[in-house]
């Protein structure tokens, strides 16, 4: 039997072998692009599982500097702290705490493993006993009182040794206030990757449990994108540039890939998108039943956020993936 004529490219040569797709392979993915999220609590010898994310811990900074310890061994880009206060107040007081729990891991980690890259989460909503993110004045949080509180907040991560503080909270002009905070300290070497588009998803429902971050009431939703917009992420992302930022992030990843890639193709600046818990989570429980390859679904979505544009990644898979690669 004869067949018509081929043309004389056949797609299907380069893939033949695992070495020849390797060769051409437009994006990768490396240990170094990913930063791992690390949940701090008071005390020693501490490790609590988080329920809904398998994997997960909090952990208390003698045990988080093994996990930090481990990641810098792996080859992982650097590590994002959040911190669970022994007590919380109205005012969030433990962010900005001197002794906090934060500012202590960072000191730690600093000490211990001066090359590790560090992050801090910058936000009241782990320290406050309503659980937003800032302030809250007759039922709602107040802006301009909260983002004095959020400078301070970073100017102590950053005295502690944080190479980079992110703030988390969207409050309108968080950003220009810590990059003059931070410049005032003299830590005008500290950078700011800020969660300049991050939307109100119903996605991070596992890293409330993990942060123990859910609002008492109400929502967050004055503060956070509403899910239907991509013109309002862009005046967000470039109104945290023009006030000093030196990363952006996209929050979430999976569910905002054309967010992603329109900041980085309409601004060019570095752009981390943060695969988040419940897009983690989803992807173990249906590993976990059998349903799907998790190790190749991860993966999957990893390279799927790099495709996108991200030039690194915050995953609570940054361990397991760094592992496979070795």
């Amino acid at each position: 039997m004869s067949l018509p004529n081929f043309p004389a490219y056949r797609p299907r040569r380069l893939r033949r072998t695992e070495p020849l797709r390797a060769l051409v392979r437009e994006t990768t993915v490396s240990p170094g692009d990913l930063v791992l999220p690390l949940f701090a609590v008071p005390g020693e010898r501490v490790r609590r599982p988080v329920a809904s994310m398998a994997g997960v811990e909090q952990t208390s900074p003698d045990e988080l500097l093994k996990d930090a310890e481990e990641a810098l061994r792996l080859g992982i880009g650097g590590v994002l702290l959040f911190g669970l206060p022994a007590e919380k107040d109205d005012q969030g007081s433990g962010a900005y705490d001197e002794r906090g729990i934060v500012q202590g891991a960072v000191r730690l980690l600093k000490r211990e493993l001066p090359e590790l890259v560090v992050v801090t989460d910058v936000c009241l909503c782990e320290y406050t006993s309503h659980g937003h993110c800032g302030i809250v004045v007759d039922g709602d949080v107040d802006n301009d009182r909260t983002v004095p509180l959020l400078a301070r907040t970073a100017v102590s991560h950053a005295e502690a040794g944080a190479d980079v503080v992110a703030p988390s909270d969207m409050m309108d002009g968080r950003v220009g206030a810590i990059r003059a905070a931070l410049d005032q300290a003299g830590l005008a070497a500290t950078a700011i990757l800020s969660y300049a588009a991050k939307y109100a998803s119903a996605f991070y429902g596992p890293f409330r449990d993990a942060a123990d971050s859910a609002p008492s009431f109400g929502d967050r939703r004055t503060a956070q994108l509403d899910p239907a917009n991509v013109e309002e992420a862009l005046r967000e992302v470039r109104l945290d540039i023009a006030e000093g930022a030196d990363l952006v992030m996209v929050k979430p990843a999976l569910a905002y890939l054309d967010v992603v890639r329109r900041v980085k193709d309409e601004t060019g600046w570095p752009v981390c998108a943060y695969h988040v818990s419940g897009e983690y989570a989803m992807i173990e429980a249906a590993a976990q039943r059998g349903w799907i390859d998790g190790p190749r679904a991860h993966e999957e979505a990893l390279t799927a956020i790099r495709r996108a544009g991200a030039d690194l990644v915050v995953s609570y898979y940054a361990r397991q993936f760094a592992h496979a690669r070795r």
